[in-house]
């Protein structure tokens, strides 16, 4: 019989308990111990929700505080000698190395002033993981045995869970080596491997019938010193005899599958969702009495899975191998999508009927296990509504909207071009804007205050009137206003007290957008974002940030930002669709927000910002389809502000990527200024940062954490910045935006960068 698999399922809860249970321990509100208490009430919780949808096979250990990547860094020991040295606790410790902490001494307790870990994108989602750090002497042991903690929970709960773990090739691929080390991460492999033994031994002892063991870089192009790792890996983890489920997701596996031949692991999975091909390479290579996973709903978007189809590729495993040796499960970790379709009245009942949320797709995944096991008139109902559902969205009017085709087919290719080279434009800039040298900004968001988003709520409510909240937010403008012009910043921003995010601010002002109320999903530690959906074609209807930003202009003599989000993060931080091609939908955006420049322009501000933090994140996993995106990517951002004149500064952010795969691509979209998150990347952009050809600013300070930087300490960042970028061309900002922070540590974070500034403009003058 065909069984059932979730291979993880979203840990913040449906009304983001974790989130707040985390956030109120790091306030002092609650302990340690109520925190725990917190957590093992929402994992129990989700372990009965997915056994009630009908799913066989239930994960566990894919709950974590901040990151799954780093409780495997914790777990194995590979914890940096700087969070070692103030005894803190366990828990302290593991939430330093996620957000770094900085406290005063007290009690007799030392001072605490550490940095967080790296922070980077998991593959080409919107989650973040910590980045491990290994060397030589990294002392690989088993530091906690949170795994085995959590499946013999579930056990005594009456639930028989598949443990997660990420495998050790994948972990140490995605490590970097410390700057003391002479050992590569991949070198280390061994090392690690007796200790993954240990805990996987540990697990059988426990019960537990399989493991699931994750190799998602599987789906890269790799070195062959990495696929050759594979075989004496996996040959030193059957030792331990347990059953491995070796787990690939993401992408294409191409000829990385050839290395999953003849390993001793009880199973394969794949994902058939984002590369249909894997079901027959995975095939290919499956051993006799090896089990298939097939992960055919997607754990990555929301739409329904189209059950006629997704029963005719089970059907074709079952065909070639038997039932018994065929698993249906989700592509991949449903982590990253929203927990539950329930409670979203508001939206319109025949979109809705488009959408499964993380709930949802527990049960599709149980109806399509009973329709190939039992056949399908056993949930005849559920795959003829499905069906009906289906043709509806296709047959949908805002599905394909005359107006925005017709707009697309006029697009030309001088409307993607710049009328002047930089050089030209940006002398022409410094006569309008007359910027000091090191021109000091942030990047756009200053503090949401609980002030902020209660009289928001009220407004969406109702419950104050349009007036009342105009003249809020008017006020708010004019503080933070205020504040820049007394700390010294040279180019302000408005603060954006308006916006809730960064992408369902601009989604709500377009047409082809639809909004959930608790659609949240998590981007990294207590940060939760909801995600518009895009489920039809895209254009404005009128100016959405024009009226803020005029404002700001208005009550300050120094020039301020326009704040936009540029197409390809829209699209990539929203839901997109998935019945028309990113690029179509990427040119529909930028066209939008073509509109949006040139009416900020015709207001009056004359520098104006769009972000673009996930032009990376976008990237294809693989090399060989990176042309064809960034391609797209960057003509979209050159027709959102290809549009303005020389006079008009274009600014862009990019943040928590490897930024080295696409400076080329930065490089191309043609902007006068970008913002480059830097404090937490130990400076490794400077290689790169002297082949740009405009001006730059790499982040000074890690705005996701509440550690303030010493002013010697940016001085020290700024001069080894002017090493490798012309004084000319260097700007000082923070490393994002400041929504997240406090106004005590964003205004000593601000202070210590202005100072620094000043020092160092007397320096190099």
């Amino acid at each position: 019989m065909v069984q059932s698999a979730v291979l993880g399922f979203p840990r913040i809860g449906k009304n983001r308990e974790l989130k707040k249970a985390t956030e109120a321990y790091w306030s002092g509100k609650i302990s340690a111990d109520e925190l725990q208490t917190a957590a093992k009430s929402l994992r129990l919780e989700h372990w009965k929700l997915q056994k009630a949808q009908g799913v066989d096979i239930v994960p566990s250990n894919d709950f974590s505080f901040y990151d799954q990547i780093m409780d495997h860094s914790f777990t194995f020991n590979a914890i940096p000698e700087r969070y070692l040295k103030y005894d803190l606790t366990p828990l302290d410790t593991y939430f330093a190395m996620g957000r770094g902490m900085q406290r005063p001494a007290v009690d007799g307790k030392p001072a605490v002033d550490v940095p967080s870990q790296e922070m980077v994108k998991w593959f080409d989602s919107n989650y973040h993981f910590l980045r491990p750090e290994v060397s030589d002497k990294t002392d690989f042991k088993l530091n906690s045995t949170k795994a085995v903690d959590e499946f013999l929970e579930a056990k005594q709960a009456g639930i028989q869970t598949r443990p997660v773990l990420l495998g050790p090739v994948t972990f140490l691929f995605l490590a970097k080596a410390t700057k003391e080390s002479s050992a590569k991460p991949i070198d280390l492999l061994p090392k690690l491997t007796s200790v993954y033994v240990e805990l996987l031994k540990k697990l059988v002892e426990a019960g537990a019938e399989s493991v699931q063991i994750d190799e998602p870089i599987l789906a890269l192009d790799l070195a062959d010193e990495v696929l050759n790792s594979y075989k004496s890996t996996y040959e030193t983890l059957a030792q331990a005899n347990a059953k491995l489920i070796l787990t690939t997701y993401f992408g294409p596996l191409k000829d990385n599958a050839q290395v999953l031949k003849g390993l001793p692991v009880a199973g394969i999975h794949v994902d058939v969702c984002r590369a249909p091909e894997n079901l027959d390479a995975a095939l290919s290579v499956l051993g006799d009495n090896q089990v298939l996973s097939v992960g055919i709903v997607s754990g990555r978007n929301i739409w329904k899975t189209d059950f006629q189809k997704a029963v005719a590729v089970i059907e074709k495993a079952i065909a070639a191998i038997g039932s018994d040796r065929v698993i249906v499960a989700s592509s991949s970790s449903i982590l990253h999508i929203p927990h539950s379709l329930s409670g979203e009245d508001q939206l319109k009942p025949e979109i809705k009927r488009w959408f499964a949320f993380a709930v949802e797709k527990c049960a599709e995944l149980a109806i399509l296990t009973k329709a190939v096991n039992e056949g399908p008139a056993s949930v005849r109902a559920e795959l003829e509504a499905n069906a009906v559902d289906a043709k509806a969205r296709v047959e949908s009017p805002i599905t394909n909207v005359k107006a925005v085709r017709d707009r697309q087919a006029a697009v030309t290719p001088e409307m993607h071009t710049r009328d002047t080279p930089f050089e030209k434009r940006y002398s022409l800039q410094q006569e309008s804007l007359k910027l000091p040298q090191f021109p000091t900004t942030t990047i756009g968001s200053f503090p949401q205050t609980k002030e902020i988003r209660v009289t928001r709520n009220k407004f969406v409510k109702g419950l104050i009137s349009a007036e009342e909240y105009d003249a809020f937010i008017r006020k708010e403008i004019t503080d933070v206003v205020k504040f820049q012009e007394n700390i010294g910043l040279d180019v302000l921003v408005h603060g954006e007290p308006e916006r809730n995010d960064m992408v369902q601010y601009f989604g709500e002002q377009m047409e082809g957008f639809v909004f959930t109320l608790n659609g949240w999903v998590q981007s990294y530690g207590s940060r939760c974002v909801r995600p518009p959906i895009i489920v039809g074609d895209v254009s404005r209807p009128g100016p959405m940030t024009v009226k803020e930003s005029a404002f700001a202009q208005s009550i300050t003599s120094k020039p301020m930002k326009g704040m936009l989000t540029a197409p390809i993060t829209i699209l990539r931080w929203s839901f997109p669709r998935d019945d028309v091609e990113e690029s179509i939908q990427a040119q529909q955006i930028a066209l939008a927000l073509r509109d949006e420049v040139l009416d900020l322009e015709k207001a009056g501000v004359r520098v104006i910002q769009c972000d673009e933090p996930a032009l990376r994140e976008g990237l294809p996993l693989r090399r060989t389809d990176w042309a064809q995106y960034v391609d797209y990517a960057v003509k979209a951002f050159r027709l959102a502000t290809g549009g303005v004149k020389d006079d008009t500064q274009i600014h862009s952010h990019f943040c928590y990527s490897d930024f080295n795969d696409i400076f080329d691509a930065i490089q191309g979209l043609d902007a006068d200024v970008v913002s480059i998150e830097n404090s937490k990347s130990d400076m490794k952009l400077m290689s790169v940062l002297s082949n740009y050809k405009s001006c730059i600013g790499p982040g000074l300070f890690d705005i996701h954490s509440p550690r303030v930087p010493p002013v010697e300490e940016f001085k020290q960042r700024i001069d080894a910045l002017v090493q490798s970028v012309p004084k000319n061309r260097l700007w000082i900002n923070p490393d994002c935006g400041l929504k997240t922070r406090g106004w005590p540590e964003t205004t000593a974070d601000l202070e210590n960068m202005i100072v620094a500034t000043r020092a160092v403009r007397e320096q190099y003058a």
